[in-house]
């Protein structure tokens, strides 16, 4: 069995999670090639890379050096072939099934090498439906970051019923001894560990402002200084994107067909209304 180490890698989307997973690998010494949808969203992805970077030094996450080092490790571009020569590539596209089919179909014709990992950052779809839309599901594994990824310790490793052993190893080395990462392992079912748990109490919050039995402010104040959470629920679902929070309690309702996973009317609103959250700036807060 192949032990190759993990020296290369791509990411597919720019977003808050895929420039995040970027910048996290190309801090651990790795050489990064991510990829969006267009020049536009390249760039952008680039900048939001740069100033998350930029800001590091300044925390006292990162030295001058060691930031310049991480940048000259990135690339952005457009082109999914240019994932050929990767040894592992993160999907970190929106949570939607249809687009990550979408990208798995296209990595499994362009990434040559046979070891490769194709790995996906997916909240809550089941891994064995991405690993199926490949020749290769026994490379294929989740790999779920959470927001910020540069600060946030956790990640999800899920392997599906045909993720090789092999696979299942080089990922955890990857992400504990290489990113320097928490790893916990979860079974390949739609939440996996942390959603499954977290989603039902961010839907609960949705409903109590909804139903008038209190404002989102003061949920979110009850739950910080009542239960000493750094965020109170409302604010982590504008924090998650409210769309996402939609797709990810979707996809466990789909599965386990239970009203607690049933997203909220209020929640669908929000998300037609788009009031996303932090990312378009107002949700069930304002974000200047």
């Amino acid at each position: 069995m192949s032990q190759r180490a993990v020296e290369t890698v791509g990411v597919v989307g720019c977003g808050l999670m895929g420039s995040g997973i970027a910048e996290v690998c190309a801090r651990a010494g790795r050489e990064v090639h991510v990829v969006e949808t267009g020049p536009a969203a390249a760039d952008a992805g680039l900048r939001r890379i740069t100033g998350s970077l930029e800001r590091a030094p300044a925390a006292g996450r990162l030295s001058a050096g060691d930031r310049d080092a991480a940048l000259a490790r990135i690339t952005v571009g457009t082109d999914l072939a240019a994932l050929a020569d990767r040894d592992l590539v993160v999907e970190a596209v929106a949570e939607d099934e249809r687009a990550k089919l979408a990208v798995f179909t296209r990595l499994d014709e362009v990434v040559r090498r046979p070891d490769a990992i194709l790995a996906t950052n997916t909240s809550s779809l089941p891994v064995i439906r991405l690993a199926a839309a490949t020749a290769r599901p026994q490379q294929v594994i989740g790999l779920h970051f959470f927001n910020p990824v540069p600060v946030l310790p956790l990640v999800e490793l899920v392997p599906s019923l045909l993720t090789g052993d092999d696979t299942v190893r080089r990922t955890h080395s990857f992400a504990a001894d290489v990113l320097g990462k928490d790893v916990v392992r979860a079974a390949d079912r739609a939440g996996f560990l942390v959603n499954a748990l977290l989603v039902p109490y961010l839907l609960d919050a949705v409903r109590m402002a909804e139903s008038g039995a209190a404002s989102a402010d003061d949920i979110d104040r009850g739950m910080r200084l009542g239960c000493a959470h750094p965020l109170g629920p409302l604010a982590l679902a504008d924090l998650i994107g409210l769309d996402t929070t939609r797709a990810i309690a979707e996809s466990l309702y789909e599965e386990f067909r239970e009203p607690r996973y049933a997203p909220p009317p209020l929640l669908s609103r929000m998300v037609d209304a788009g009031l996303l959250g932090r990312k378009s700036g107002r949700g069930f807060h304002s974000y200047p």
